[in-house]
C-alpha cells in the first residue's frame, strides 16, 4: 500500500464524514450568502476552526463558483489548496534525515494520546534512515510505561535507558543524554510522564527534565514534540496552549485519526499556531505514522470514496 492510500485509508471516517455532510449543504443550492453561512457553520462544527472558516467561506464567495460546473468539485478543490497553502510551510520531513549531531528529543502530551507507541515508531523511522538511536525511559510514574518502551526497543532493536518506577525522571534523562555522547548516538527519543497540562507540579517535573538535559548540552532539548489525540476535538488547542507556555514546542504529531471524524482540528491547529506537523498517526501497525505531507492530507481530508 502506498503512502497516500494509507493517508486516505486513515482519514477514511473524516472524509466520508466531512464531504458527505458539506456535499449535502452544496448539491442542490446556489452558492449564495445564506449557502456560504451554512458552509462557514459546517467547517465550525468540523472542528475546522473560526479563523480557518471565515477565510475559506470568503475564498469561495470571491470565486464566484459557476453553477454550469460542478459546485461539489470547485468547493473541494478550493478547500484543497487553501490546505495546501496553509500546511505546506509546517512541514518537516528533515526531522527524520540522517544526522550527525545529537538530538536530544523531548516527548509530551497529556495522557492517553500514544506517546510511548508514538516514540517506538518515530525510533523506527529515524533508525532506517541510518541514525543512531537510544530511548530514555523518563515516564517513571507507570511501570507499564517503562515496560512498554523497553519493549519497543527490543522490537526496533535500539538502546534504551531506564530505572525503576518511582525513581527521579530527569535523572534518567541525564543519563541517557549523557550515554548518547559518550556513544555518539544521534536521537535521544526522551518519553515523559502523561501529565494533565493543569497540573502544576507535574508541568514542574516535565520542566525539570528539559533543564537537566541543558547540563550536558545547552542547545538541548533540540526538539519538544507534542503529541496530541485527534479523537479530543477542541480539547487539543488548550493543549497546544499549556504546553508551549511551558517549553516552546517545535514539532506536533497527532495520533488516531484513524478512529475519528474530527481530522479537521488539525486544520484549526496550523492555522492558530503555525507549529511544525512532523508525522500523524493512521493505525496501530508499527508503520503507520506517516511523515506530515500537506498535499496528501489535503486530498485524503476531502476524499469522498
Amino acid at each position: 500500500m502506498g503512502i497516500f492510500e494509507k493517508f486516505k485509508l486513515g482519514f477514511k471516517k473524516s472524509a466520508s464524514t466531512f464531504t458527505s455532510g458539506l456535499k449535502e449543504i452544496i448539491i442542490k443550492k446556489e452558492i449564495d450568502d445564506k449557502a456560504l453561512n451554512e458552509i462557514e457553520d459546517f467547517l465550525i462544527q468540523s472542528d475546522v476552526g473560526v479563523a480557518a472558516s471565515e477565510e475559506i467561506r470568503n475564498i469561495i464567495s470571491e470565486k464566484k463558483i459557476d453553477p454550469n460546473k460542478n459546485k461539489v468539485d470547485e468547493i473541494n478543490s478550493i478547500l484543497k489548496n487553501y490546505i495546501i497553502d496553509l500546511m505546506s510551510p509546517l512541514e518537516n520531513e528533515n526531522f527524520f534525515r540522517n544526522k550527525n549531531d545529537l538530538n536530544a528529543i523531548l516527548v509530551s502530551g497529556v495522557n492517553g494520546v500514544g506517546k510511548t507507541t508514538t516514540i517506538g515508531k518515530i525510533g523506527k523511522i529515524l533508525k532506517s534512515n541510518d541514525n543512531k538511536v537510544i530511548f530514555s525511559a523518563s515516564d517513571t510514574f507507570r511501570a507499564a510505561a517503562i515496560e512498554q518502551l523497553e519493549n519497543w526497543a527490543k522490537k526496533i532493536d535500539v538502546e534504551i535507558v531506564k530505572s525503576s518506577q518511582g525513581s527521579d525522571p530527569a535523572s534518567v534523562a541525564y543519563k541517557a543524554v549523557d550515554q548518547a555522547i559518550k556513544n555518539q548516538f544521534t536521537h535521544v527519543l526522551i518519553d515523559t510522564a502523561g501529565r494533565l497540562q493543569n497540573k502544576k507540579n507535574l508541568m514542574e517535573e516535565y520542566k525539570k527534565i528539559a533543564n537537566v538535559t541543558k547540563k550536558i548540552d545547552p542547545s538541548a532539548p533540540h526538539e519538544v514534540l507534542l503529541v496530541l489525540d485527534a479523537t479530543s476535538g477542541q480539547n487539543v488547542i488548550n493543549q497546544v496552549e499549556e504546553f508551549n507556555k511551558i517549553i516552546p514546542i517545535t514539532g506536533l504529531i497527532m495520533t488516531k485519526l484513524d478512529g475519528t471524524a474530527k481530522g479537521g482540528i488539525l486544520i484549526a491547529i496550523a492555522k492558530k499556531y503555525k507549529l511544525p506537523i512532523i508525522a500523524l498517526g493512521l493505525g496501530e501497525k508499527e508503520d503507520d505514522l506517516q511523515i506530515f505531507k500537506a498535499e496528501q492530507f489535503a486530498e485524503a481530508f476531502i476524499a469522498s470514496n
